[in-house]
């Protein structure tokens, strides 16, 4: 699917902006940050427009959030399977203790989680930390 038939599928306006966004990201093999992709995008879109992109794109089910060792939140492609409705990123995420990339490792599925009753459960994060490939070179 093109990048611009997924905004027009997620009813968003297509923009450059928000095209660039998915572009950069789904040319990484790795999660990015906001700012890595402020540094990426240059004076082309301000951060506030790019806070906003990023928000929109999590709601709408075409990125979800990982958070770093850092703390700092992470942007990854969410899989075909998700909406605004529903996210399935119900995967592991592999984080380099020496680089701090983030990876989605989507064959590895998460149990399912059953929660006491009159729970409701909105997400679950699971993390495998190690040395990424590059990093053990």
């Amino acid at each position: 699917m093109s990048f611009k038939n997924l905004l027009r599928e997620n009813k968003l306006k297509v923009t450059q902006p928000r095209l660039r966004v998915l572009e950069i990201i789904s040319a990484k093999d790795s999660a990015i940050s906001q700012p890595e992709l402020e540094k990426l995008l240059g004076k082309e879109t301000d951060r506030v427009t790019l806070y906003r992109i990023l928000a929109s794109f999590e709601e709408k089910g075409i990125l979800h959030k990982v958070f770093d060792l850092h703390g700092t939140a992470t942007y990854a492609t969410c899989s075909h399977h998700c909406s605004e409705h529903k996210h399935e990123d119900q995967h592991i995420h592999f984080i380099c203790s020496s680089c701090n990339s983030v990876i989605c490792l989507e064959e590895i599925s998460i149990p399912n989680i059953r929660v006491p009753k009159n729970f409701a459960l909105q997400s679950v994060a699971v993390n495998a930390v190690g040395l990424c490939d590059k990093c053990q070179s």
